[in-house]
């Protein structure tokens, strides 16, 4: 790529930011209001820059801002003066800092690895391949809220070409089914992928799937209906129902991976890089693969740099055949320049280097130089 000196980790800006959603982001285990997340700017010795996200759901790894800023500060020590060029090396450290927050080590990782594609004048999806480049669909959330709001949102998407709706589901049942009959009857050619967060016992995810069959919906997945530690009902489920199974919540790490595989618990994996790690999440992705599983790619509430990386990951890697990277649409604003753009519910590659984006650094910035 480019002399190893010039890879040379030489400053690391950390800076939170608050952006409000546009509606509330309410599932069965938690609601935000704004995404109160961190972001990051690696600087190496030769002047190239990376940017990266710290994105924290409190409800699915137990980070929120507070400690993922004071974690993030801690593996921006770790990194500076080290090569940037070792990146596999300096997650492997990160993970030994910091096991217990994936979304602090994605922001750093995903600035580590954008900084050194640009180093290279390379597209950050070439990191991982190049193997799928080309345009892609995703999906658009409903969160959980009454049936006037649900109709509202979804004749608001359904006009900018959104056919594909995932739905949160999973505090009432009867109230879901409503929900999902309501849509069915007023718009056509929709599907859903509906995720209950854990919300359902494996009682209420039989009804609710018994439900579905009911009001006629077309179900593509269903997400992480039960408790994430939950393995034996989730493998029963897939044994009994029609509709692939896909784990979220029980897959944050390899070994999380592992168990599914034996469990024969899933259709789908949900790769988020943010509850995993960004190393980690393309290692899982992988290793799903071999293992015959099929692969989703997700998030938590995340503006286009995280998003943009885990983009990275489908046209890099391929394989991904259902896209949840809608995020950025849910925020009222856009901070970053740049970057993969979306069209409707089409998102659009980018060919120049790294993730190809800016973002302006607050006043509220941490500065740490080598």
């Amino acid at each position: 790529m480019c002399s190893d000196d010039r890879l040379t980790i030489h400053k690391v800006e950390i800076w939170p930011v608050d952006i409000p959603l546009t509606d509330p982001f309410v599932v069965a285990t938690g609601e935000l209001g704004s995404a109160k997340n961190i972001f990051l700017r690696i600087t190496l010795q030769g002047g190239s820059v990376g940017y990266g996200e710290i994105a924290p759901f409190p409800d699915v790894t137990g980070e929120d801002r507070a400690s993922s800023f004071a974690k993030a500060k801690e593996l921006a020590k770790a990194a500076l003066g080290q090569s940037g060029g070792r990146y596999r090396k300096l997650a492997k450290v990160f993970q030994e800092i910091a096991p217990s927050h994936p979304a602090a080590r994605c922001g750093l990782e995903t600035a580590l690895v954008d900084a050194v594609c640009r180093a290279g004048g390379l597209p950050l999806w070439s990191l991982w391949g190049g193997a799928d480049v080309r345009s892609r669909e995703t999906d658009i959330t409903i969160p959980i809220t009454d049936l006037d709001r649900t109709q509202t949102l979804v004749r608001e998407w359904y006009g900018q070409g959104f056919r594909m709706f995932k739905m949160k589901v999973g505090k009432d049942v009867d109230q879901d089914l409503r929900r999902l009959e309501s849509i069915q009857h007023s718009f056509s050619n929709v599907a859903f992928i509906v995720d209950s967060n854990q919300g359902f016992t494996r009682e209420e995810a039989l009804d609710f799937a018994k439900g579905v069959k009911r009001v006629g919906a077309t179900i593509h997945l269903f997400e992480q209906p039960v408790p994430k530690n939950d393995l034996d009902s989730l493998a029963a489920l897939r044994a009994s129902l029609d509709i692939p199974i896909a784990a979220d919540e029980s897959v944050q790490t390899i070994e999380d991976l592992k168990a599914i595989i034996q469990h024969k618990a899933a259709d789908f994996i949900n790769i988020k890089i943010t509850k995993s790690g960004l190393l980690e999440g393309a290692e899982m992705a992988s290793l799903a693969r071999m293992s015959g599983l099929r692969l989703m790619i997700g998030g938590m509430v995340e503006t286009r740099v995280a998003m943009g990386c885990s983009f990275s990951l489908v046209l890099g890697l391929g394989g991904f055949e259902v896209l949840d990277l809608d995020t950025p649409l849910l925020l009222a604003q856009d901070p970053v320049e740049g970057g993969y753009d979306y069209v409707g519910p089409q998102l659009h590659p980018w060919g120049s280097s790294g993730l190809a984006m800016e973002v302006t650094p607050s006043a509220e910035c941490l500065i740490l130089e080598h």
